[in-house]
């Protein structure tokens, strides 16, 4: 009687060849890890660059979505809203004025990315009283039309939305967003002072 043969090559036999049992050997392992260690070092650099802009980017674009909720909610409520900003501590927030309610339910604060750094810039402001002076010579600006403003951080530089949807007078005109690898970017009022819109410069 004859066994029925496979293939050439099939069945158990087949697992048990020279082929199958070889692997690798510790030089070739060495070898592939000295490779991928020089491709790491070369393209790290690269990566921390790409991922540190990645969070200068996704910052800004929180504090920009920040500024709309502002309006926003201060349109709907009726209430002025105070986007604060501690540049020391790297810490901002919306919180609403105080009004009939002592605090702000819906208040949000938040904490800036590990090395970030924000920076309120005044400088337009200064230039906006400088114009003012000069077109109003040795008048002085009168307080008594002027509504009297409780602010949420009255020690910080605030960001006032007016329940109109403007953008208080006081408030500053640039934020500036910077990172430890130098990358920078700039949260301004747009040219007609509606909003504020990310910029890669601050003119």
């Amino acid at each position: 009687m004859r066994l029925p043969t496979g293939q050439p090559g099939s069945g158990r036999a087949a697992r048990f060849t020279p082929q199958a049992r070889r692997g690798f050997t510790l030089i070739e392992l060495i070898l592939v890890m000295a490779l991928l260690t020089v491709v790491i070092s070369l393209t790290a650099p690269k990566l921390s660059r790409f991922f540190h802009g990645r969070t200068l980017d996704s910052e800004a674009r929180r504090l920009l979505a920040l500024t709309r909720s502002g309006q926003s909610r201060a349109v709907s409520e009726g209430l002025p809203m105070d986007l604060w900003v501690d540049a020391e501590q790297g810490i901002f927030g919306l919180e609403a004025e105080p009004s009939y309610e002592t605090s702000d339910p819906k208040a949000v604060d938040f904490t800036l990315d590990g090395g970030l750094r924000l920076e309120v810039v005044h400088k337009t402001i200064v230039a906006r009283a400088n114009a003012m002076n000069t077109l109003n010579p040795g008048q002085q600006p009168s307080t008594a039309s002027v509504p009297r403003v409780i602010l949420v951080h009255a020690s910080l530089p605030t960001i006032r939305f007016l329940p109109d949807g403007s953008i208080g007078e006081s408030s500053p005109q640039v934020l500036h967003l910077t990172s430890s690898d130098g990358g920078s970017l700039w949260l301004a009022q747009s040219r007609d002072g509606s909003n504020y819109e990310i910029r890669n410069t601050d003119q």
